[in-house]
């Protein structure tokens, strides 16, 4: 089963600088991303405490009242607290399906064309959780620094520069959110076909996860299995490969397909916070796909902030555009 193929890889061996362990590190990526799409990693410079401290400012903002979290509500394209029923994942996959059950702080950081300014969405954070932007700040530092010496380590898997693709990261261009799946009691009951986080792929280059599991927790699917639980390491965080990526590999690498389940039967007070990082290369890169022998499909080129862009307004449900 494809699953039992995820792999928690070490990455000591490429800090090392050894080219013979930075090759057999680069090939087991590279065979795991094409099984499953999927790697749990484990890197000695992402700081263990800092999820924990990161989690607990963003509880003290949620379970604020919601007439305050409302004054950072999202809108007209700007980040910040997005409420319930506001998001439906699934939709990137075509069709009306219900909204999720989440509640989500986003955020993002960009740089234009032609510019050298980075703008860094939203302006305004909560007063009244004052740990949260130092936090989000020094973990998506470390997040983005992670993610690179990852897409190092890709590009070595495809015999190619080591800056193939972090010659179009240079520019900041990232998305966040802290998540949080809240219990039962607060959510009802789930419709048929509702979820945490419905079925769907990624849209960017790269996502990296640090997750809480739990009953109600992450799946991905299997094309022989089906749905089945995610697989899980204390220390780590989660890769997955987004579909830019896929489109830039020509399918050598999977788009996994994952879901998070709503509030269990077994643990109805359950409740969960993931932090996400959403890699991507700057709006203006040409992703075209690559030919074979390393691709084995060819997708028609696009660009990928318009492809981003697309694929983020089909899962905002109800929001100002």
């Amino acid at each position: 089963m494809a699953l039992d193929r995820i792999p928690v890889v070490d990455l000591r061996p490429w800090h090392s600088g050894d080219r013979t362990a930075r090759d057999q590190l680069a090939d087991r990526v590279d065979r795991a991303l094409g099984a499953t799409g999927f790697l749990l990693v484990a890197d000695e410079s992402t700081e263990p405490g800092l999820p924990g401290r990161l989690r607990a400012a963003a509880h003290d903002f949620f379970h604020l009242p919601p007439a305050v979290k409302a004054r950072y509500a999202q809108n007209a394209g700007r980040r910040g607290w997005i409420g319930p029923d506001r998001v439906a994942a699934a939709r990137s996959e075509g069709g009306d399906t219900p909204p999720d059950l989440l509640e989500v702080w986003s955020c993002t950081a960009s740089t234009a064309a032609g510019s050298d300014r980075t703008a860094r969405l939203p302006r305004q954070w909560p007063d009244e959780a004052p740990a949260l932007l130092p936090l989000v700040t020094e973990y998506t530092e470390r997040m983005r620094a992670l993610a690179d010496t990852l897409l190092e380590v890709m590009a070595t898997a495809l015999d190619r520069p080591a800056d193939f693709f972090t010659r179009h990261t240079a520019r900041p261009h990232w998305d966040f959110t802290v998540n949080r799946y809240p219990p039962a009691d607060e959510t009802g009951p789930a419709a048929p076909g509702q979820f945490r986080v419905g079925p769907h792929t990624d849209f960017g280059l790269i996502t990296l996860l640090d997750r809480q599991p739990g009953k109600g927790g992450l799946q991905i699917h299997d094309d022989g299995e089906g749905w089945r639980d995610a697989p899980y390491e204390p220390g780590t965080v989660t890769l997955n490969i987004g579909d830019l990526m896929a489109r830039w590999s020509g399918d050598r690498w999977r788009s996994g397909r994952h879901r998070v389940l709503p509030p269990p039967p077994a643990a109805p007070q359950e409740e969960l916070t993931s932090l996400v990082y959403f890699h991507s290369c700057a709006p203006e890169t040409g992703i075209t796909s690559l030919p074979a022998p390393l691709g084995r499909r060819t997708y028609a080129p696009v660009l990928a902030g318009e492809y981003f862009r697309s694929k983020l307004e089909s899962i905002q449900k109800g929001q100002d555009r």
